[in-house]
């Protein structure tokens, strides 16, 4: 007999019909994105302590309107995501997704392919540091994507400034591969994250 099979491992449907808002209507992309888990929510669930205080933000609001760092990421983004289509075939993305079987389980990726019938993401980030490699925070947003999406792999770009100008003539570049295992724990923090929240679930995991 062959072992039953979560949700989130089974082939799920095109991810073009999960769409649940685009960020061009502002107000009904926060207000999705409030009432579920989002790539930004799991990127931050390192800890107990950490989904206390993501759930904190959940319910009252962070408060956080932005700074000068985030300003720059925003401004670049949309140049570095036209450097993605150019050079790796990947759209810009603005859409917000939901996962199969789970409307509260959501992602914005920056980016969206189908390569050779495979979904591919990208996610693009500025930063003011040399990386040695990705943190882990944007590995956990980048295999939270990839579940929701039902992708199999995410081009993570970067492009490190000083002072707000690029170091470089190009970003940096690493592909990241879908881990399931990983995934498996995120989703089950993200169902405990909404159990917190009021909010059930549906899928079985």
């Amino acid at each position: 007999m062959q072992p039953e099979l979560d949700l989130w491992e089974l082939p799920a449907p095109d991810h073009r019909d999960r769409v649940v808002a685009r960020t061009e209507d502002r107000v009904a992309w926060i207000r999705a994105r409030s009432r579920g888990v989002t790539a930004t929510d799991v990127a931050r669930l390192s800890s107990e302590r950490a989904l206390r205080a993501v759930l904190q933000d959940k319910l009252l609001g962070s408060g956080f309107g932005g700074n000068a760092f985030t300003d720059h990421g925003r401004a670049r983004e949309p140049e570095i995501a036209r450097w993605v289509r150019l050079k790796h075939g990947i759209e810009p993305s603005s859409t917000l997704y939901h996962a199969h079987g789970e409307p509260l389980h959501l992602a914005t990726p920056d980016g969206v392919a189908v390569h050779e019938g495979i979904v591919v993401l990208s996610e693009i980030k500025t930063t003011g540091h040399a990386w040695r490699s990705i943190p882990r925070s944007y590995l956990r947003q980048v295999w939270w994507q990839q579940y929701v999406l039902g992708a199999e792999r995410t081009l993570v770009v970067w492009e490190q400034h000083e002072d707000f100008v690029p170091v470089a003539p190009e970003p940096k570049t690493q592909w990241v591969e879908r881990d399931d295992n990983e995934i498996h724990v995120l989703v089950n923090l993200a169902d405990r994250l909404l159990q917190l929240m009021g909010r059930q679930p549906r899928g079985k995991y």
